[in-house]
């Protein structure tokens, strides 16, 4: 009898597991599906940072053309860029008498695997342990919220959420560290495939600017 009921109880809890563990392939299926049908976007950005006692907000432009280029033109409180061609990343602030450049494959920043977020998506390749976060209220009703670590960030960040909306998209992105610092990016008047070239996403720096060729494992 204690048998029969244990295995009754094995076969509910697995029931039970099945429809939410289905859930998890499907949304994270149809946001691959929604953006490796793109070539570009362009997007409206609000980053948010919290930690170590400081509070930090900017916003600006996001643009992404395929393969692995992106573009981050901040506008306020501050002008600054930061790009990829796909093989290098620059950071520089509007009248610095230096522009930063590093190899993208060497980069440590937060914003560089939104590379490839078009064309080559694949969630559950890029995330351990991706499921539905349910304890973590979407910014918008409707939206559902995936959490998971990304692969080869563990010993910096400790989890991720990512906000998907209806359709695909993803609305928000927050960035847990293991230091106890988020950093939040919220996408907004997403605009698909719209005309984009390659020099927007080049960078010639400004004549009397000297370029600091960054090392390995830097973060802009």
């Amino acid at each position: 009898m204690l048998k029969s009921l244990q295995t009754a109880l094995i076969v509910l809890l697995l029931l039970a597991a099945a429809p939410a563990q289905t859930d998890v392939h499907a949304l994270a299926d149809k946001v691959d599906a929604h953006y490796n049908n793109l070539q570009t976007l362009r997007a409206d950005f609000t980053e948010t940072y919290a930690g170590g006692g400081l509070a930090r907000e900017e916003s600006g432009t996001l643009l992404l053309k395929r393969p692995g280029k992106m573009r981050w033109d901040y506008r306020s409180p501050r002008e600054k860029l930061f790009l990829s061609d796909g093989h290098s990343a620059w950071f520089y602030v509007p009248g610095d008498h230096q522009a930063r450049r590093a190899p993208i494959k060497q980069l440590d920043d937060l914003r560089s695997p939104l590379r490839y977020l078009l064309g080559k998506t694949k969630l559950e390749k890029e995330f351990d342990g991706l499921s539905l976060a349910p304890d973590a209220p979407p910014a918008t009703p409707g939206d559902l919220v995936l959490r998971g670590v990304p692969k080869h960030m563990e010993d910096r960040v400790s989890q991720v959420l990512l906000e998907i909306a209806p359709d695909g998209r993803i609305a928000r992105i927050v960035i847990a560290e293991i230091d106890g610092s988020t950093t939040e990016f919220r996408l907004a008047n997403q605009q698909e495939n719209v005309a984009l070239t390659d020099s927007q996403f080049k960078f010639s720096p400004p004549d009397g600017v000297e370029v600091v060729e960054e090392s390995s494992d830097q973060s802009f």
